[in-house]
């Protein structure tokens, strides 16, 4: 018996989708704080759909690590804690040393230009204390990068792990465990690496401003 499943399903993720960007984009700019519980019947009000997407989209932003669940006990927004900081903001080094080696042979005039542009911007304002104002920032810094790098699998990963890990820099103690004094040279040395299109350097620049070990 033919049963008409295709088109509502594709309707179905379509719509997860927008719920799914919706949520994120309240918790990454502060709408939804940390720690908020979130309530079906509130985000059914507030988004205009049924229960069903959004219990989706939550199941997606929890893989993330934007979302805590706890079946029968809550859902809520994650809370970034000092604990966590150092573990994810090394992950992003180890993902992103990888992106950069890949994106900056590819990076086009125009990309390289805001490239730099950027980490002009992340180097002043990090340098006047601005190192929270940045790290709200931090998910579309990283994103620049993917956009270039070529690598659909990699850039997957990118997508489905920066939102969460990045979140997770989100802590008071922030300019205490990643002190400008260390990281500022080494996104000097990226940058300098970008201009002149050197991959390896570029790469190991990345990894130090994320306090990995050296590689000597």
């Amino acid at each position: 018996m033919p049963v008409p499943s295709s088109q509502p399903a594709a309707e179905r993720k379509l719509l997860r989708d927008t719920v799914q960007d919706k949520i994120r984009d309240a918790i990454m700019d502060g709408t939804l704080e940390p720690g908020e519980r979130l309530n079906d019947d509130d985000l059914i009000a507030w988004l205009g759909v049924s229960r069903t997407p959004i219990r989706e989209a939550l199941a997606e932003l929890s893989r993330s690590g934007l979302i805590e669940m706890a079946p029968n006990r809550y859902t809520r927004v994650a809370a970034p804690s000092r604990e966590e900081l150092l573990d994810a903001y090394r992950t992003l080094g180890v993902i992103y040393g990888g992106v950069v080696r890949l994106a900056v042979p590819r990076f086009t005039d125009a990309q390289r230009k805001q490239v730099v542009k950027t980490l002009d911007d992340v180097l002043q304002r990090a340098g006047a204390g601005g190192q929270a104002e940045v790290a709200r920032d931090g998910a579309s810094i990283y994103a620049m990068w993917v956009e270039a790098c070529g690598n659909r699998a990699l850039a997957s990963l990118c997508r489905s792990t920066t939102d969460g890990l990045a979140f997770k820099l989100r802590v008071p103690e922030l300019a205490e465990l990643v002190p400008f004094e260390q990281v500022g040279p080494e996104i000097e040395k990226l940058k300098a690496a970008v201009l002149v299109k050197d991959a390896i350097a570029a790469e190991l620049a990345m990894e130090a401003a994320h306090l990995l070990p050296s590689r000597d």
